[in-house]
């Protein structure tokens, strides 16, 4: 018999909580919602509506060390980004060369993903902003962290983190690496994200696919109302 309940029935009203909360962080402006793909996506999609914000993605691909992929030396970002684990990669004598052929597969990978998701739509500019990062949970946070560090590469003015669920040791470690994180519910034991959603079904490259175009099509008709006005 389990000793625990789930917090939220899906990551649709995960975020629908989430948003609430992240009002109150987010100062006057034009700030973005980022998603990592795929699951913060739904997350991401209740929270940059709430705020009248525009959504777009953020993607990280692990560099997992050839024969233990497991073993991250570092990740690739969205806009080229690319974050080493220095300390590893010395320690483990890794050449350039081997490097950059890890970084041009997961590369390839990201690009096709991206294409894949904005259906052709640009990037949303960063510089300047306030960027809110968005996943439906932080467990060690590892992809999350690699998101910022690259993200903050781009220039964005603020840095918030956001998520519905987490374990309440990797929230703290976050406030010390963005200007702020909303961390919805940390419970103890923490255990893993899916164990505090009723329904924690993966979410389809096709779901993405509809919320960010969705998304765009609500932007798009809020500048329209807007120059009317």
């Amino acid at each position: 018999m389990r000793e625990w309940q789930a917090i939220f029935r899906d990551r649709t009203g995960a975020g629908k909580v989430l948003a609430e909360l992240v009002a109150r962080s987010v100062p006057d402006g034009s700030p973005v919602v980022l998603a990592l793909p795929r699951g913060g996506v739904p997350v991401a999609y209740e929270v940059a509506r709430a705020l009248g914000a525009e959504l777009d993605v953020f993607l990280v691909r692990k560099l997992g060390l050839p024969g233990q992929e497991e073993l991250a030396i570092g990740a690739v970002a969205t806009g080229g980004v690319r974050v080493l684990n220095t300390h590893l990669v010395a320690e483990l004598q890794l050449s350039p060369n081997l490097i950059d052929q890890i970084a041009a597969r997961e590369e390839q990978e990201l690009k096709r993903r991206e294409d894949l998701y904005r259906e052709g739509r640009p990037r949303i500019p960063v510089q300047g902003r306030t960027v809110i990062l968005v996943d439906d949970g932080l467990a060690t946070g590892a992809s999350m962290k690699a998101a910022a560090q690259a993200l903050r590469r781009e220039g964005p003015d603020r840095i918030i983190v956001a998520v519905p669920v987490a374990a309440e040791q990797t929230c703290d470690e976050f406030r010390m690496q963005v200007d702020a994180i909303v961390c919805a519910h940390t419970p103890e034991p923490f255990m893993g994200v899916g164990i505090w959603y009723t329904d924690f079904s993966q979410t389809t490259d096709q779901e993405v696919q509809n919320l960010l175009t969705d998304a765009a099509l609500q932007h798009q008709a809020k500048l329209q109302q807007h120059n009317i006005e």
